[in-house]
């Protein structure tokens, strides 16, 4: 297998595997959602070419750790089926992870936002 053959096959899995977190994964659909909206308002508000760096960086941390988070909640069901505290706890530092991630997404829209909306209505 050549090189460029190689990362092509590896391309097509990572399409295989978002697609099947974008079409199965409850959380990843709203956020996909979320991530849409935050698009259409980035072109209504104009939004400045740094303030897309930054919400681009925060929708793809959110939705990157939230497909980490599947994996480790889908490798843990299959590793130990039946409840287990250990697993328990590892796939809440997981949702931990995706729930802090999203905390600092929605303070990189408020700081984006905020003035925006304030100007509206001012």
């Amino acid at each position: 297998m050549s090189f460029i053959s190689g990362r092509l096959k590896g391309f097509q899995y990572a399409t295989k595997g978002f697609y099947l977190l974008a079409t199965t994964e409850h959380s990843i659909i709203t956020q996909i959602g979320v991530s849409l909206i935050a698009t259409v308002a980035g072109f209504y508000f104009e939004i400045t070419k740094i303030e897309w760096l930054f919400q681009i960086l925060a929708v793809g941390m959110v939705i990157g750790i939230e497909g980490l988070n599947t994996a480790v909640e889908k490798l843990s069901d299959f590793v130990h089926p039946e409840f287990h505290t250990q697993i328990g706890f590892i796939k809440d530092i997981a949702a931990g992870a995706v729930f802090w991630t999203a905390l600092c997404a929605v303070g990189v829209g408020l700081i984006i936002y905020v003035p925006y909306i304030c100007n509206l209505c001012f």
